[in-house]
Formats: structure tokens, sequence, C-alpha cells
């Protein structure tokens, strides 16, 4: 196996590289691999799982699989044809998709972006896989003016699937389209391809709970099966080997502490088979990954549940109405617009044919409707996880390093604040801890990140927690809206009272004390659920109800006063406050801590009404996340003095 610097050595000066648009249809991006001293297998693997992106594609390829035990197997990848929607009627699928996983939340449909399936799935070496995209482009070129416009559909729902199927005499038709392409494919790229014998369909949802067929059906009917739409023959591919495993997103980054374990780089994507999962340990879980073939031991709540089609490769596109080259017409129409999410390294040119990740994101441009009056803003609920607390960092035994001899608050770090509110009035620090230095910082740059946006605040309510009301009066420092804008403390977004040690809850420091110790609180307010409706060790769905209840309430009592809610509570209020809102249900308790355990400080999330449906959505926040690493302490004496 060659060396990582043998590897390095073969790589393109930047200057002598070519940058051209093909799909293992560049004999010279061939060529320039072989002269740099790559094994034919190894380039030609690298080509193909690349989508025949660039040299460069290939040789970071070839880097990043340097240790890949089956970087030499001749195992083929599985291809597959599709027929794919673009235009009006790809935005309306596009939008059934998002909103069809918002209210009911991810179905088998979603593991595949909308489309016609062709053809079984099939093998092709990769040394014919330059033959089999002119294979398909040579049958496209032939349908020409013969391919059905408009494809008629119609809506078919079961208690389990719902889907838009093909007239069966045009049905027929595609059904030749893809026999003649099989004939093709067999010709020049000595493949077999099975072309698809049953009804010719796009799926919309199934294998989904009954209970949710009314509102997917609601949606379904929704989409205007009519609309203009000029329908694409797409090649994709697949490494077989994980054709049935579980597809994982990496979302944080692990280093391996053990030989046996595996490196994780957010962005990559890990493969997960059930089967390998025996002899694992709690909490951990066996995997490969994508970007390295590497397999290991991973930690389970470092990764989420992704689609299977994220890690497919695309190898072209080819439409049936424009005789330009398919690439370019391609761009030109911009067919994948908010459907594909397209995942170009750094130093590839927009010239180069991206590998596409294939992704239903939130359509950006919904279709408007038609009418003469005008929309009224969309009300926006953002929730945010409060700042770094000081027992987290400096342990439960924190307030022992900060009291002199007489009881005096002393700090004895410069992440310690420099006063606490009402040290002397024996608040109950032990339970209910304040956040850090480092805390307030981050809460003042959410909060100016907020002002930079232009994003308006209208409403702040937060959990009584401390820790919660600090972080609340730092972020409307950072909005300028310090002691212009009042905090709402609420009692019923406390977290889940399951979470606090000890038989009884903190003794939470009173509005009317902490609006005397110069927070910005609303001393009128009265709670939604007063602190005496709390009880300690509640249930799960307790929680949940109590959470979904109290948010509800806020964005009532909110209405037509203003359009943007801003809560600051804790992890689990991300989750609580949102989830029902979308109309989903809650997760199981176990799943639930999964999701909380990913939430760091400051973390915020941002959930928009959908006119007047009742239903909230989540949509991206106005600002950047806050990402940063630990800083730990430093004694100079035990660490340069050491003998």
């Amino acid at each position: 196996m060659a060396a990582k610097e043998d590897l390095y050595s073969k790589i393109l000066p930047r200057r002598l590289r070519q940058n051209r648009l093909g799909s293992v249809k560049c004999v010279s991006n061939l060529d320039v691999l072989l002269s740099m001293g790559f094994p034919t297998p190894r380039a030609l693997k690298a080509l193909v799982s690349t989508g025949g992106r660039s040299v460069q594609a290939a040789c970071d390829w070839l880097f990043s699989h340097v240790d890949d035990p089956f970087l030499d197997d001749p195992l083929p990848r599985e291809f597959v044809l599709y027929l794919r929607p673009s235009g009006p009627l790809q935005n309306q699928l596009s939008h059934f998709w998002q909103q069809s996983r918002v209210t009911c939340g991810k179905n088998k449909a979603h593991n595949i972006f909308p489309h016609i399936t062709l053809c079984q799935f099939f093998m092709c070496a990769d040394h014919k896989v330059e033959a089999l995209c002119e294979a398909l482009q040579a049958t496209v070129q032939q349908w020409r003016g013969r391919f059905p416009s408009p494809l008629p559909l119609e809506l078919y729902t079961s208690s389990n699937f719902i889907g838009l199927f093909v007239e069966e005499q045009v049905a027929e038709v595609l059904k030749q389209f893809a026999a003649d392409f099989a004939t093709e494919a067999a010709r020049k790229a000595e493949v077999h391809v099975e072309p698809h014998k049953k009804q010719l369909h796009v799926t919309l949802a199934y294998n989904f709970p009954t209970n949710h067929l009314p509102s997917l059906e609601k949606l379904a009917k929704g989409i205007e099966v009519k609309l203009g739409c000029d329908w694409l023959a797409v090649l994709f591919s697949r490494d077989i080997r994980f054709a049935n495993h579980e597809t994982l997103r990496v979302m944080y980054p692990y280093m391996p502490q053990n030989e046996d374990e595996l490196e994780l780089v957010p962005g990559d994507f890990v493969f997960m088979s059930p089967v390998d999962q025996s002899s694992t340990s709690e909490g951990w879980v066996y995997g490969t990954s994508l970007t390295s073939g590497l397999s290991g031991l991973l930690p389970e709540n470092y990764i989420s549940l992704a689609d299977e089609s994220d890690t497919w490769v695309f190898h072209g596109s080819h439409s049936f109405f424009s005789c330009g080259p398919s690439d370019k017409a391609a761009k030109d129409r911009g067919m994948f617009d908010g459907l594909l999410d397209s995942r170009r390294p750094d130093n590839t040119s927009p010239g180069d044919t991206p590998t596409l990740s294939l992704i239903c994101h939130p359509m950006q441009q919904v279709l408007r409707m038609s009418g003469g009056h005008s929309r009224q803003p969309k009300r926006t609920l953002f929730v945010c996880r409060h700042g770094e607390r000081m027992d987290v960092v400096f342990g439960k035994h924190w307030l022992s390093l900060c009291s002199d001899s007489k009881g005096r608050y002393v700090r004895s770090n410069l992440n310690m604040p420099s006063s606490l509110p009402l040290w002397g009035g024996q608040r109950d620090y032990d339970m209910d801890a304040p956040i850090t230095v480092f805390g307030c910082t981050q809460a003042r740059l959410v909060g100016e990140a907020l002002l930079e946006s232009n994003t308006v605040i209208d409403f702040v309510y937060c959990s009584p927690a401390l820790r919660c009301v600090q972080t609340a009066q730092e972020i409307l420092r950072g909005l300028q809206q310090d002691g212009k804008l009042k905090v709402r403390v609420e009692p019923g977004l406390f977290e889940w009272t399951k979470w606090v040690s000890g038989n009884s809850l903190p003794a939470w420091i009173p509005p009317t004390d902490l609006a005397g110790a110069h927070f910005s609180v609303d001393t009128t307010y009265r709670p939604l659920i007063p602190v005496s409706k709390l009880t300690v060790s509640e249930s799960y769905e307790s929680y949940m109800s109590r959470s979904h209840q109290v948010t509800k309430d806020i964005l009532s009592d909110c209405k037509n006063t203003g359009n943007n809610m801003l809560i600051v509570a804790h992890a689990s209020s991300l989750e609580a406050c949102t989830r029902q809102l979308q109309g989903r249900g809650p997760q199981s308790a176990k799943d639930f801590i999964q999701v909380v355990r990913k939430i760091p400080y400051l973390g915020l999330c941002s959930c928009e009404e959908q006119g007047d449906t009742g239903v909230w959505q989540l949509v991206d926040p106005p600002i950047l996340p806050l990402t940063h690493g630990p800083n730990h302490t430093f004694d100079w004496r035990e660490t340069l003095q050491q003998e």
C-alpha cells in the first residue's frame, strides 16, 4: 500500500490541473492519474467514487483512503436510473417533502429524493462506467421529441402508502425508454439492466404510522400535479457493501482514545449495520467511515440518522427537451436549486461537476398563493440554552473556592464573576448556580449577532434558574436592549425536575429581588405556571406536556402584540418547547436525552409559524452557531517547577 508521502508527491501542481465536466468521461483525468503513478484500478475507483469531478477530487479521495482495507477490492458499485422532476412541480414536491417531515416526522420515503424508478439497482465495473454514461446520453438523444409531456400523474393513498402514479399507457412508454437504455448499456458497457416492471410512480410517503395518514394525505392533495415539469434522466451510484446499512451523519469531532475506535470529522458519514452491534458496549456503535473507509467504534451521541441517498454519487443528468450538454443545461436551468446539496471542496472550481449529497432541504422559495392581499410578517420563536455554568466548570463544590474566612465572595479564577447578586442573602447557590464570565461573554456575543442580523426581539421569557436570568440579561445587553426590554421570569420553563438533585426544587431568587440587583426583569408579570405547580421528579410525559403548554400560552399571550419571542432556558427546552409545536409527538425519554446531550451552551433554534395553519416549523436561525474549545486550569508551579 502506498505511503502517505508517496500520495502527496503525486498530487498535480494547481496550475497544471485540468478542470473539466463529466463523469469518468474525461480520459485526460485518468491519464493524469496514471502519469502520477497511481495503478489503473485505484485511479478508476477514485474517479468513479467522486463522480469524475476532477483530478484533484480523485487525488483527495485516494489520499483519504490510503489505509482503507478495501482500497484494492475489485467490487463494483451499484447504479440506478431515475427520472427526476425539475421546475414548478419539483418545487411543490420539495415543499411536500419538507412539510411532511416537519408535521409527521421522517418516513421511509424521505430516504431518497422525489423520483420515478426506471430500473432495479445494477452493478457496473469501474472501467465500464464511462461507457455506461455514454449509453445513457445516447438513449436520451434517441428519445428527444418522443418523450411524453406532460406526464399524467394521479394521487393514490392507502393506510401506509401515498404516491403519484403515472397513467398506464404513458407508463408503458417510459418502460420502453428504460428497455432501450438497458439494451444500449448492455451493448456499450456490458452490464445487465433490469427495467422496472411494476407500476411507475413517485413515492410521497410510506411506512408511516396510520394516525399520520390524514395529515399526509391533506399535504399530498395540495400538490398541483399538472404543473410544468422537465423530467431528467439521472444516474447515481452507491457502495454495494453498505446497501443494507444505516447511514449516519457525524455531528461532532472525536479523536480515538483506543486503537479500535474511529476518528470522527463533522460532515462525514458513517455506515452502520445492526448485525455488527452485538458485541458493542452501551452508548457505542461500530461503523465504517465514508471518507476514509476505516471501521471502528464510535460514541453513539456524536452521530445522527441521515438519509440513504446522502452518500450516493451523481454521474450525470440529461433532459429530453434540451439538446445542449446535460451538465451545462442543468446549471442554466438551476434544476437542483432547493433540492440537492452540492458538497464542493474549497479548491474545486465552479466549473467542476460536483459530487451531490442528496437531501431534501427546506424549500427556499415557497410558491406564493395567488391573490392581492399582503402577507403578515411571520411570527418567530427563538429558544436558547443558558451560558456556561459555574458548577460545571469548577465542580459542585465551587462555592468553597470563592469564599474567604469571613464568608465573603472572592473569586479565585478569572472566569469567576467579580461579584454575585445578593451574595449575603443566603441564596441557594448550591442548587442554583450562576454562569461564568465566559458564559456572560457567550450570551453577549449571541445578542450582538442578533443585533447585526437586524433581528428584533419583542418579548423575552426565561426559566427562573439564575443561569438563565443572567444569560437573558447579557443577550439583551448585546442587543442594546438592556433596561428597555424586560425579562418575564416563567417557572414553567424550568428543566425536567427529575434532573434536580435532592428532594426539593432550588430556592430561586424572586423577580423583585432580581430587579433590586439591577436585573431587567418584569416584576408585574404573573407566571403562567407558578412555582407551586412544579413537582420534584416529574415524569417525562409531564415535563413534555408542561413545556408544550407553557410555550403555547406564551405564543397566545404575545399574539397580535409582537412577532418575535425569545425563550432563554435549558438544553432540554430547545426540544421540549418546539417539537410538539411542529405537530410531532414526543420522542422516547432515551432518544430525548441523546438529543439534549448534543445541545451546547447558547445553542439557539428558530421556529417559524406557517401562516394560519397553527403549525410551526424549525428554520435556520438568523445568526451563526457559537463554537469554542476547552481551556483547563493552569497552575504554573505544578507545570513548570516539576523536577
